[in-house]
């Protein structure tokens, strides 16, 4: 059932408007020791987090009024905890979206309760500060990276990373200039489950250039290795 302790005594926020759902989720969190909110809608899930402090969301796509891509970028806008989305959408398209609007990650409903409980354990791992021996700042032209701080400065300007894409960074960085594939970064940020999900990555990479890189285009930093993966390129 995985570690427990990981989901104790964090409050996770539920998104969706249908209560059937929202009362099953709370039950199966509050049994993992969790402290579970809810909101039925997009414009009520804004409110929650502008007066509670929320360790990750669970936001379905499928909402009257703001709809679940309009809250995710809401949410993405002004604050930083894990966003999973979960929806009975299931085509890439629309995984895609999400990812691109600032989902950590894309559960379909149906779901089992032991996957769902293994990705929101995944994410909050994500969220909290990682166990890799790092430098704690590292300072490029252009680039500074904190990593007790988790804060990205680019040419003097605070950069607002999502849980994720921190994560790949931090995690590419550490690789000291080596090409790392595509499926030990899926693994090592999303879990031993995934490997396969090369769109995932490209979503999250385009991301992180977009934000870091002085030409997303043309990447100084996030190189692509043809056919292998990604490699963060440290200055010799």
């Amino acid at each position: 059932m995985g570690d427990r302790r990981v989901i104790e005594n964090s409050t996770i926020l539920l998104v969706d408007d249908e209560p059937q759902i929202r009362r099953v989720l709370r039950a199966s969190l509050q049994g993992q020791g969790a402290r579970a909110l809810e909101a039925q809608s997009g414009e009520d899930a804004l409110e929650c987090l502008r007066t509670n402090s929320v360790d990750l969301i669970l936001l379905d796509m499928n909402m009257p009024g703001l709809g679940g891509l309009e809250t995710c970028r809401a949410i993405r806008n002004a604050w930083n905890m894990p966003i999973i989305v979960v929806s009975v959408r299931e085509s890439d398209k629309d995984k895609v979206e999400a990812l691109d609007a600032g989902a950590d990650d894309y559960v379909t409903k149906p779901f089992s309760f032991d996957e769902l409980m293994a990705r929101i354990r995944a994410a909050l791992r994500r969220s909290g500060a990682g166990s890799d021996p790092m430098p704690k700042l590292i300072s490029l032209p252009g680039l500074e990276i904190d990593f007790d701080r988790r804060r990205v400065v680019v040419n003097g300007q605070l950069v607002r990373l999502t849980p994720t894409e921190f994560d790949i960074l931090r995690f590419l960085v550490s690789q000291n200039n080596r090409p790392v594939p595509h499926k030990t970064l899926l693994q090592a940020i999303w879990g031993p489950d995934y490997g396969d999900q090369v769109e995932y990555l490209r979503v999250f990479i385009n991301q992180l250039r977009k934000k870091i890189e002085p030409n997303s285009e043309r990447p100084t930093y996030i190189v692509t290795e043809p056919r292998i993966g990604y490699r963060f390129a440290l200055p010799e």
